[in-house]
């Protein structure tokens, strides 16, 4: 059962009875409205990859920047297993909250999306202005000459030197598209094709801030809007609080979507608990007027 929670009057869970009642209030606040929106790591559960911090959660350990980039055990660990997370992660597709915001970008409802997660399938979905707040999995990056590559061109590297990896059918990913994997020490981490120096994935390890000009992109979609959608985050990471913030000091109204309980929710216009799939294609379908 889906419930919503709303701050006018002061928050609290609104009866089954009453839901419609409130979605259409909050509908009511986004209509005629340029919104922006901040998606987490919920938006993507219903594709196959999991929350953080939602229910049944893996348990994982985050790689630091710090200990990939001075230990080579580290990086041998982690491209193991980000080798096979990648794999995994082309396999899986957009849902229909990701459709949802593509077809609300496509009406001109929405200014753009700054999203915290690194898989693409706001792109893949067809949303077009996104800026990935934590890196995205799909380039990667030399630490020494700045090079940038297609992941695919390093994926090839990878399997030459190591021809005995294969995807299991069985791979849980994790969020970051990492997954633990026992053969760490066979494993071969192909150098940078130009300057022989170390590879890393584009995504914002713990240890690392997010880039200037990235997070400035992310704070113009924010900017550009006359309300804020959060979908699928819990807002506990630093950068997606910094963009509420954005919205706080305008003065425009906040509505968030998630699966449990977030760091704004006292501060939202209005707080939706349900599953960010249907209740995006709920929004769509009221504020998207037929083509």
């Amino acid at each position: 059962m889906t419930a919503i929670r709303t701050s006018l009057p002061p928050a609290q869970i609104v009866p089954a009875d009453r839901l419609s009642t409130v979605l259409d209030a909050a509908i009511s606040l986004l209509r005629g409205r340029r919104i922006a929106v901040v998606t987490g790591a919920g938006i993507s559960t219903d594709s196959g990859i999991p929350d953080y911090r939602g229910e049944g959660a893996p348990p994982r350990t985050p790689m630091v920047f710090d200990t990939f980039r001075s230990s080579e055990d580290a990086r041998r660990r982690y491209w193991a297993g980000s080798h096979l997370g990648w794999r995994r992660f082309t396999s899986v597709h957009p849902n229909d909250g990701h459709r949802a915001l593509a077809l609300m970008e496509e009406a001109g409802i929405i200014t753009g999306i700054a999203t915290q997660n690194v898989d693409d399938l706001h792109e893949r979905a067809g949303s077009r202005r996104v800026t990935h707040v934590h890196g995205q999995m799909h380039t990667v990056t030399c630490l020494q000459c700045g090079t940038t590559f297609d992941r695919e061109r390093i994926a090839a590297d990878i399997e030459a030197l190591n021809p005995w990896i294969v995807v299991p059918e069985q791979v849980r990913l994790q969020p970051d598209g990492d997954v633990e994997i026992d053969a760490s020490q066979d494993f071969h981490v192909p150098p940078c094709p130009v300057c022989g120096g170390i590879l890393k994935p584009d995504v914002v390890f713990f240890g690392e801030v997010v880039p200037t000009d990235v997070f400035a992109a992310a704070r113009d979609i924010v900017a550009d809007g006359d309300a804020v959608l959060v979908a699928g985050s819990s807002l506990v990471v630093n950068s997606g609080t910094r963009l509420l913030e954005v919205a706080r000091r305008k003065g425009v109204p906040i509505v968030i979507i998630n699966r449990g309980p977030t760091r704004w929710d006292a501060r939202a216009a209005v707080r939706v608990e349900g599953g960010t799939s249907e209740l995006l294609t709920e929004l769509a379908d009221a504020l998207v007027a037929p083509f």
